[in-house]
């Protein structure tokens, strides 16, 4: 059912709290699982801070490894790729080119307004993928 599964992880509390649903489904299904980080890049309107963490190509690098570490330690083999972007544009991008059958996302519940909604990562990944997506609250 779900051959290919993407999971964009950065470091927030939720992406991974969202691993251990990506594990389960991966082993259920004997998924490939592929992890996706996303460095950051600001419009010319806006501003990454230097000290934010997924705006550095080395830390972005290190994630995806003790990602990878992580979800080797239950079993499971994981591709890694990085990419430098918009994320929730880079999500689905990502996600096409690897046929994914499911992309799973922790969601940091920043979408309690409609300003907030309308600009989530979150919400812009379902309304633009290819694929079904699960949001692990």
């Amino acid at each position: 059912m779900f051959k290919t599964v993407l999971f964009p992880v950065d470091q927030s509390r939720e992406a991974r709290e969202a691993a251990e649903v990506v594990v389960n489904i991966v082993q259920k299904y004997s998924s490939h699982l592929v992890l996706l980080s996303v460095v950051e890049t600001p419009t010319s309107e806006e501003e990454v801070p230097e000290s934010s963490p997924m705006a550095s190509p080395e830390a972005i690098a290190e994630l995806l490894k003790t990602a990878q570490n992580l979800f080797s330690e239950q079993g499971i083999q994981a591709q890694t790729i990085e990419r430098e972007g918009k994320p929730a544009f880079i999500i689905c991008d990502v996600a096409d080119e690897i046929d994914a059958d499911l992309i799973v996302m922790g969601c940091r519940g920043l979408g309690l307004t409609e300003e907030g909604a309308s600009e989530s990562v979150t919400n812009r990944v379902i309304n633009l993928s290819p694929c079904p997506v699960l949001i692990v609250p």
